[in-house]
């Protein structure tokens, strides 16, 4: 893929030059204080081409993505600001598009969002007026064609890199990459998906959308994550949904004398294993208020090794 880089991302730049990109994950905080957002971004950005913010992951009121995403940009770091449909109407989020291509805040990663009854406010009343598809389309319209979903014309369209979900771990198999393309016919222009823990599922999945030649429309960042132990392993698996964890995943954990080392080992095997399939162009590292933790594996992982000087 290739593009003109005049306003294009630093995340955007690098995923087009071809070089494997490594995103990782900053779970905002239960606080008005910016501290702990520059102190968790610090200890990523130097290891990272862009940190995503969470938009109420799980329901669960914390600082906004948006206002995350502009602590971020403001401190010249590069943010993907995570955008849920749950908590905002059509004209909210044309509002917000606006405002974060306004604040230097061009990485979108547009999302349908949890269900509020998942979270700690579940009584909340769900908006869902766009899911993540017609997100995508509205984004991809105000930015190349300078209208909003009205017909309104705007003065300056947005500068935005789109990027969307994927979850190739649960059924239907065969639908998830038809998925995808109904995502990058809306405008997606990355991807980052759920956590791996099954690289055989995931082989055959990048099969099929290498064969499709979506990947010569979009670039895929594979999401990867430590584990603590087996333990945490079955509760995530019984209450995250999309998480998918196979048994032999926990059994190998219960066998170990650290299951936390084994946790981070995995990881490690896991991500070697992603970034030699056909067509993924990265990967996106999670670890919930963990950036210590996320920083180790991506050093650890070698990926940096063969990197030239970030953008």
């Amino acid at each position: 893929m290739s593009g003109q880089a005049e306003g294009q991302s630093r995340l955007e730049r690098v995923l087009r030059s071809g070089r494997i990109a490594v995103t990782a994950e900053l779970n905002p905080p239960d606080s008005a204080s910016p501290d702990s957002v520059y102190e968790n971004a610090l200890v990523l950005a130097t290891l990272c081409d862009a940190i995503n913010t969470t938009d109420a992951a799980g329901a669960n009121v914390h600082m906004s993505s948006f206002a995350t995403s502009a602590l971020l940009s403001k401190a010249g770091y590069e943010p993907v600001m995570q955008m849920s449909c749950r908590d905002r109407n059509r004209i909210a989020i044309q509002g917000d598009l606006l405002g974060a291509s306004a604040l230097g805040i061009k990485n979108i990663l547009c999302l349908t969002g949890d269900g509020v009854q998942a979270g700690d406010h579940p009584d909340a009343k769900p908006v869902f007026d766009l899911d993540s598809i017609t997100l995508l389309k509205t984004a991809k319209r105000m930015k190349e064609k300078g209208t909003f979903l009205s017909g309104r014309k705007l003065d300056t369209n947005p500068q935005l890199f789109l990027g969307a979900a994927a979850n190739p771990f649960v059924p239907p198999f065969d639908f998830r990459p038809l998925r995808l393309k109904k995502k990058i016919d809306a405008g997606a222009q990355f991807i980052q998906t759920q956590y791996c823990f099954n690289v055989a599922r995931l082989k055959a999945y990048m099969q099929e959308v290498n064969d499709m030649g979506l990947t010569d429309k979009v670039f895929v960042l594979i999401g990867v994550g430590p584990l603590k132990s087996a333990k945490s392993a079955e509760w995530i698996r019984s209450n995250v949904p999309g998480v998918v964890i196979p048994d032999v995943v926990i059994k190998r954990l219960k066998g170990a004398q650290s299951q936390a080392n084994e946790g981070k080992k995995i990881c490690l095997e896991i991500i070697e294993e992603v970034l030699e399939i056909k067509g993924v162009s990265g990967v996106h590292v999670m670890a919930y208020r963990q950036e210590e933790l996320v920083a180790e594996l991506i050093t650890e992982s070698g990926i940096l090794n063969s990197r030239t000087e970030k953008y």
